[in-house]
């Protein structure tokens, strides 16, 4: 549809050759304008075609001073390869130079003004070769605009992904801290029950009350979670803080100690979660591999910018109990966290057997 008033032109034109030619014979030097219709698919054709065409007429004196066509088809030749790049249009340049020269002195010279008349189509392709580039480069740098938005939809699509992977991680580690811990606790518990249920019935209810306490808390940290992953809605239940730590010491069913220095409620809600995270992994070790008699002791000192935690246990004399492998990845969960807030992480076995959790964050770090 945009090149139909470029044919209005052509038609425009008209025959410019001998009156006493026939109208037949005057359109017959119109076919060869034919190929432009499909200058776009096939530059190169096209450009070969119109350049035999133009020869025919250029060499053939009943259609000789059919200029007018012959160069209006070669610029819009012109155009169509410098648009589209294609390094032909040098060559059909020179080509279009011969054919001129050779009308130029062959016909031109018979005209009133032969410089003007060999010379003045100069500026028409110069004029085609400057849309061309013009339209090219346009082209050019509209697609350049369309790879920069694609390569940021790509960016941010992987961003997204990051995103959801990290967020994944995170709840896989909440997961693995949450039940880790009281599987753990309800494990050694019932079978603590286990061996307590003939000469201790008292002992077996308290046991009893402790697993189903920690059963239901460890369901319905499950469940938040759960609710986070599956909806995207923030936490129903608020995480747990250094203020739990006395109850989660108390789940543990295990002779521990707690020591708190400094004002906690300070704490960031961040850094007391880590905080409160690690303490729970460093006992749920314990609870795995310290034998049933080991005595723990947590201790956690806020001063200034940075909290520590440490968690020991002794090496105890009884038996370690079996059937409570670890995932291997209690270490480097809390590696993970400690790295988060810039901290320190120690960790390895006491002189009496026994294990040491020591870990640095700061509150300050960005």
């Amino acid at each position: 549809m945009l090149d139909l008033p470029l044919y209005a032109v052509f038609v425009a034109f008209g025959p410019n050759i001998a009156d006493q030619q026939t109208w037949p014979v005057r359109m017959i030097s119109m076919l060869f304008l034919l190929p432009l219709l499909f200058r776009r698919r096939y530059p190169r054709t096209v450009a070969l075609l119109i350049l035999i065409g133009v020869a025919v007429v250029y060499t053939n004196e009943i259609w000789a001073y059919d200029r007018g066509r012959s160069d209006l088809a070669m610029a819009v030749v012109l155009y169509t390869l410098v648009k589209a790049g294609d390094r032909w249009f040098i060559g059909f340049a020179v080509a279009i130079a011969g054919l001129d020269a050779y009308w130029g002195f062959t016909w031109g010279v018979n005209t009133l003004n032969p410089a003007l008349t060999i010379f003045g189509v100069v500026p028409l392709y110069l004029a085609a070769w400057a849309l061309g580039a013009f339209f090219r480069t346009k082209e050019q740098l509209t697609e350049e605009e369309r790879l920069r938005a694609e390569l940021a939809a790509s960016e941010e699509q992987a961003r997204s992904r990051a995103s959801v992977a990290e967020e994944r991680t995170r709840i896989a580690r909440e997961l693995h801290d949450v039940l880790a811990h009281s599987m753990s606790v309800i494990v050694l518990n019932a079978e603590g029950a286990k061996l307590a249920r003939h000469h201790d019935p008292d002992a077996v209810d308290r046991t009893l009350d402790t697993i189903s306490k920690t059963g239901r808390s460890a369901l319905a940290e499950l469940r938040r979670l759960l609710e986070v992953m599956h909806a995207g809605e923030p936490a129903r239940a608020p995480q747990p803080t250094l203020d739990q730590l006395r109850t989660l010491v108390a789940q543990s069913g295990r002779d521990i100690t707690l020591e708190v220095n400094g004002d906690i409620a300070d704490l960031p809600a961040g850094v007391a979660l880590q905080a409160y995270r690690i303490v729970q992994e460093a006992l749920t070790n314990m609870l795995k591999h310290a034998p049933s008699d080991a005595t723990g002791r947590v201790r956690v000192t806020f001063a200034g910018p940075e909290i520590h935690v440490e968690v020991t246990n002794s090496g105890g004399r009884q038996p370690v109990a079996a059937g409570l492998p670890g995932s291997g990845r209690g270490l480097t969960g809390m590696a993970q966290r400690v790295a988060m807030y810039h901290g320190k992480l120690e960790t390895g076995e006491l002189p009496d057997g026994g294990y040491r959790v020591s870990a640095t964050l700061r509150t300050d770090a960005a």
